[in-house]
């Protein structure tokens, strides 16, 4: 793998193939990594990225590679960019593309395929590349003209990022790879929109801002900076208006940095009964990067009959209930003109202070354990959390997939800064470490911890190895209770005393890290976390605590 910068690729002089016009076209869309597993049916593409400026991560699974690519995208806003083989290998990155298209974030595919004379005759690996992502991707597109690949790199990368962000996939015909692309002239990378609002629209939520008693913004989607986030707390701080962050998207405002007090917590699984109650006590919500979908609203059954604003820069794709106003922007652009015109609200102050003080102590983890303290068996999850608020860098990265273990790190972490937290809105196990891996690349300054239940760590554990070879660092947190957590409790509640197809049978978790190289350790109480999590972090490698947790235990303690 060569980070040595290629020659100039836009010389009439030095015809290219369609393969090595692609990753001369990325270079060009500024992308410095691509993740992917190896295969024939893009030998091409994999040439060309030799003398290539962007690194080649190769994974050890395509949904490894597909979460890595889709981690990049979330955390930079330009899109991740996955590489796989034909048909078992689409198959396996399937996943990451679901996941991209459901949570709105840019991300690219490309996937190599049979050459052209042999489609349609059940070739090896063939399949229908549009059957398969047609429905989950924003567009799927097959390169059948070598000197068009430059100009459909480019428009892949538009579409990824423009609108309501989703991913592309690219098919990629084995021979049409190797043909010349004629003058390897690139194409010029196409602006993307990233409208404000109008004034006129300006004007006319302000005045519903005026009219309404208890106002309340949620937040949610891509591509918040710091800017945009810190200057709407402050705004709403200032007028007395709560904000909410729809599911996993935490990240996009702090929480409680000085002055900044408007922060009431999250909506969607694990949410406190406060934020619950604040989305059926709002006679007016605005919608800032995020529609009232199925989770945010528990199942399309809180906030629908409330007077709403819903800013998105695309359409109303996945909204229910009412739309009063529509704004088409990108949200965090639209916050910038908002926070600067003039407007008074006169918002129930008592409702505010209510609602962000019962937050402080919803997300405040309790002095006292909160699980069984009379042995040294079992970790309090609670007090591990507690330790990381006190440890972590104020711009930590925090990754996790799907399972009861991620309660806790939704609940007690906060976000204080923007691109801090990788998590699937849709819920797919798995992508704790691919992301890790791929945020300890993106930001190599920044400290990375990833929490992850045993189930959903074993689902790409194995990107420990990818790590390792490619110099990642970060700790991740092994939560092992020896169940599926979250069927078991849904089985608990329906079919009581018949726990089915739920148990798990678990390694050594430690020990299986340092096979990798990686440092692991084994932690059975939590008063011994703190110099674990030291130990781990100070050993500059991959890590695993190996955290041993009361079966019995399903979540933290009662919500607020």
């Amino acid at each position: 793998m060569a980070n040595v910068a290629p020659e100039p690729t836009d010389s009439p002089e030095r015809p290219l193939s369609a393969g090595h016009l692609i990753v001369a076209q990325l270079e060009r869309e500024g992308v410095r990594r691509v993740y992917g597993v190896p295969g024939e049916s893009f030998l091409d593409v994999l040439d060309g990225l030799h003398d290539s400026s962007i690194s080649t991560v190769v994974t050890r699974h395509e949904g490894g590679a597909g979460f890595m690519a889709l981690a990049e995208g979330r955390l930079t806003g330009l899109p991740g960019v996955a590489m796989v083989t034909r048909g078992p290998g689409a198959a396996n990155a399937f996943i990451a593309v679901h996941t991209a298209y459901q949570d709105a974030t840019p991300m690219l595919l490309f996937v190599g395929l049979v050459p052209v004379p042999d489609r349609g005759r059940e070739a090896f690996q063939e399949f229908d590349l549009s059957g398969w992502f047609g429905s989950t991707a924003k567009k799927v597109v097959m390169l059948d003209d070598p000197t068009a690949a430059a100009r459909v790199v480019a428009e892949s990368v538009h579409v990824a990022r423009s609108g309501r962000p989703g991913p592309v996939v690219i098919g990629l015909p084995e021979d049409v790879l190797t043909l010349p692309a004629g003058p390897a002239l690139g194409v010029r990378p196409l602006a993307v929109p990233r409208p404000g609002a109008a004034e006129a629209e300006l004007k006319e939520l302000v005045r519903r801002f005026e009219r309404a008693r208890r106002p309340l913004v949620v937040v949610g989607g891509e591509g918040w900076t710091a800017e945009s986030g810190q200057e709407l707390m402050r705004w709403a701080t200032r007028h007395s208006i709560p904000v909410l962050a729809d599911f996993r998207a935490y990240d996009a405002v702090p929480h409680d940095l000085e002055g900044l007090g408007a922060y009431a917590g999250s909506l969607g699984y694990g949410r406190g009964d406060h934020a619950a109650r604040l989305l059926d006590e709002a006679d007016l919500t605005v919608f800032l990067g995020a529609p009232r979908g199925d989770v945010l609203s528990d199942g399309y059954t809180r906030g629908l009959d409330s007077e709403t604003v819903l800013v998105l820069p695309g359409d109303a794709q996945g909204h229910c209930g009412r739309i009063d106003q529509f704004v088409a922007a990108h949200a965090p652009a639209f916050v910038l003109d908002l926070v600067t015109t003039p407007a008074a609200p006169d918002a129930d102050a008592a409702w505010f202070g209510a609602a962000v003080d019962t937050q402080a102590r919803f997300a405040t983890p309790p002095s006292e354990p909160t699980e069984d303290d009379t042995h040294d068996t079992y970790v309090d999850l609670t007090a591990v959390m507690g330790v990381l608020r006190e440890e972590l860098t104020h711009d930590a990265v925090i990754t996790y997939g799907a399972g009861n273990h991620a309660l806790w790190p939704a609940r007690y972490l906060p976000h204080r800064a923007p691109a801090s937290l990788v998590a699937p809105r849709n819920g797919a196990m798995g992508m704790g470490i691919p992301a890790a891996v791929a945020a300890s690349l993106a930001f190599p300054g920044r400290e990375v911890v990833s929490v992850a239940g045993d189930g959903c760590f074993l689902m790409n554990g194995q990107e420990l190895a990818t790590a390792v070879g490619h110099g990642a660092a970060f700790v991740a947190l092994v939560v092992d209770n020896g169940c599926y957590a979250t069927i078991r409790e849904h089985q608990e509640g329906a079919y009581p005393g018949r726990p089915s197809g739920t148990q798990l049978t678990n390694p050594d978790f430690a020990a299986w890290a340092r096979s990798y190289g990686a440092y692991g350790e084994t932690v059975t109480s939590h008063r011994d976390f703190r110099e674990a999590f030291r130990r781990a972090r100070a050993s500059g490698l991959p890590a695993v605590l190996h955290l041993i947790q009361d079966p019995a235990v399903r979540a933290p303690a009662t919500a607020a």
